[in-house]
Order: C-alpha cells, then structure tokens, then sequence
C-alpha cells in the first residue's frame, strides 16, 4: 500500500519534477496513480467496448509521455491531474488514428456524449470527429476549448478546473455552457444516425 502524502508534499514534488528532478516524479506518480486510473478509466468508458488498450496500460503510456514531458509549470495536483488527461486524450487519439489508418479509413468509432446534457437524443459522437472539434473550438477560444478538456476528458469538476485555469467559477459554467452547445452543434454534423 502505498503512503499516502499530504497535499503540501505533493505540490512540492511537482514543483521539483518541474525544475528538472526526475525523482519527483517516480516519487508523486505512485501517489496519485489510483486518481489516474480513474480518469484512464473514464475515458475508455466512453470508447468503444472492443477497445484492446486497458485502464492500466494508458495509465503507464500517460507516465511514459510523463517522463518525456519537460519543464511543466505545475500548479498542484489538480494541474498535474489535468495535464495527465490531455496526454491521455493524445495517447487515445494516436491510438485511435493507427487503428483507423490500419483499417483504410473506415469503422469510426463513436462515444456517447453522457455530459454534454443539451443533446436531447444523446446521439453517438465519433472520437476522431470530437477531437477535430476541440481543435476547433481552441481557434476560436482556447479557455472554452480547455475547460472540455478537463470536464469531460479529465474529470475534474467547475471547482477544479477554476483553480487549474485560474479563473472564477461562474466563468467556467458559462465557457462550459456556451461550449456544450457549440460543440453539440459542430458534433451534429459529423454525427452519423
């Protein structure tokens, strides 16, 4: 069983793994590893069934892209929690592309968009095209863009993400409502019957 270490120790870690010590990172890591195995595990929920990638091996891809990933300006563990999602995001979508690339193209994948509680009919939305939407919608307000990112992909909650992007929380509900609908609009299109 692992220690359990308290939040100030965490955030000293992460700072030390930002100035360049690696240690702090094989220290932090085993720390929150059930937390990311939750978000692994949220994310591959909402894949397909037949996905061959398990919650514990995109946990250990996240740590590899870890270990690769220099100077990060870590704030805390929420950061640091956030930053593991969206190298999850990448690891699935690289995963994703080679099986589409592999399959010349065809069989999209679709997920079914549980939190994006303005669809009516919960219509399946295809990865690929969810990404490229999120691409999108970072053109035309990255803080929007981002605030998906951590709500749905990372799971973290309004509180959470205000502290990660540094802004109040009443401004998230409104970027996260007004991206619901945007990307519920942009993801109709793409969205097959």
């Amino acid at each position: 069983m692992v220690d359990f270490t308290p939040p100030l120790a965490i955030t000293q870690l992460l700072t030390s793994w930002g100035e360049g010590d690696q240690k702090a990172l094989n220290a932090v890591f085993p720390q929150l590893y059930s937390e990311l195995r939750k978000v692994a595990h949220s994310y591959l929920r909402r894949n397909r069934k037949d996905h061959t990638l398990q919650t514990t091996g995109l946990v250990h891809e996240t740590y590899l892209r870890l270990d690769k990933y220099r100077s990060p300006q870590l704030q805390n563990r929420n950061h640091f929690v956030a930053i593991c999602a969206l190298l999850m995001r990448q690891v699935l979508m690289d995963y994703e592309r080679t099986r589409m690339a592999a399959k010349r193209g065809g069989g999209q994948q679709k997920i079914a968009l549980d939190d994006f509680d303005g669809a009516a009919n919960q219509r399946p939305v295809d990865l690929l095209a969810l990404d490229l939407a999120l691409e999108e919608l970072a053109k035309l307000d990255p803080t929007q863009s981002r605030i998906v990112e951590l709500r749905y992909f990372g799971g973290l909650s309004v509180e959470e993400v205000a502290d990660v992007l540094k802004i109040s929380t009443a401004t998230v509900k409104r970027y996260w409502a007004t991206a619901k609908v945007w990307l519920y609009q942009e993801l109709s299109g793409h969205a097959r019957p």
